[in-house]
C-alpha cells in the first residue's frame, strides 16, 4: 500500500513537472517568435538606406501663424543633422521666441526651445524616429516632429531632395 502511494505521488509530481516544462516551452517559443519578428522589423528599418543629401519639409501655417519647417542632412547613409522648428510669417522661429518659451515653460514645464532641441538631438543620436522619446509637456510638437521626420526619411530613402509639403 505504501509503495502504491509513493508511486502515485511520484507520477503526480512528474506529470506536474512535465506540464510546467511544456507550458514554459510554449511561452518561450512565443517570446522567441515575437523577438524574431521585432528584430526583423528593426533590421528592415535599419536596412532602408538613406541617400546622402539635404531634405526639407514644411507645412502650411497653423491657427497661430506658425508652419513646420524641418531639414535633415544625411551623410554616409546616416542622419548628421536635424533642424526641426516652427516659423512665423516673418521668418522668426518659435524656439527663439523668448515670450512664447517663457509662457510654455511655465504652463508645460518645458519650453519650445528645449523640446525642439531634445527632438533634434534624439533623431541624430538614435537614427530612428520611433526611438526618439516624446517630450513630456510638448506632445503636439513631438507628434509634428515625428510626422515631418517620417516624411523626410521616406524622401531620403528615394534620394528625392524636393521640398516635402506636409499636411497640417
Amino acid at each position: 500500500m505504501k509503495t502504491t502511494k509513493v508511486v502515485l505521488k511520484s507520477v503526480a509530481v512528474l506529470t506536474a513537472a512535465f506540464a510546467l516544462v511544456a507550458c514554459g516551452a510554449k511561452e518561450e517559443a512565443k517570446n522567441t517568435t515575437a523577438s524574431s519578428s521585432e528584430t526583423a522589423v528593426s533590421e528592415s528599418k535599419a536596412m532602408a538606406e538613406l541617400k546622402d543629401g539635404t531634405y526639407s519639409a514644411e507645412s502650411d501655417a497653423d491657427d497661430r501663424g506658425y508652419k513646420i519647417v524641418h531639414t535633415i542632412t544625411v551623410k554616409d547613409g546616416k542622419i548628421t543633422e536635424s533642424t526641426f522648428d516652427y516659423e512665423d510669417k516673418d521668418g522668426k522661429m518659435k524656439s527663439e521666441n523668448e515670450e512664447y518659451n517663457k509662457m510654455m515653460s511655465e504652463k508645460a514645464g518645458v519650453s519650445a526651445k528645449e523640446a525642439i532641441e531634445k527632438l533634434n538631438a534624439g533623431l541624430v543620436e538614435k537614427q530612428d524616429v520611433e526611438a526618439v522619446e516624446v517630450v513630456s509637456g510638448a506632445t503636439h510638437t513631438s507628434e509634428d516632429f515625428k510626422k515631418s521626420t517620417t516624411a523626410l526619411l521616406a524622401a531620403a530613402e528615394k534620394g528625392d531632395t524636393a521640398k516635402v509639403m506636409l499636411d497640417k
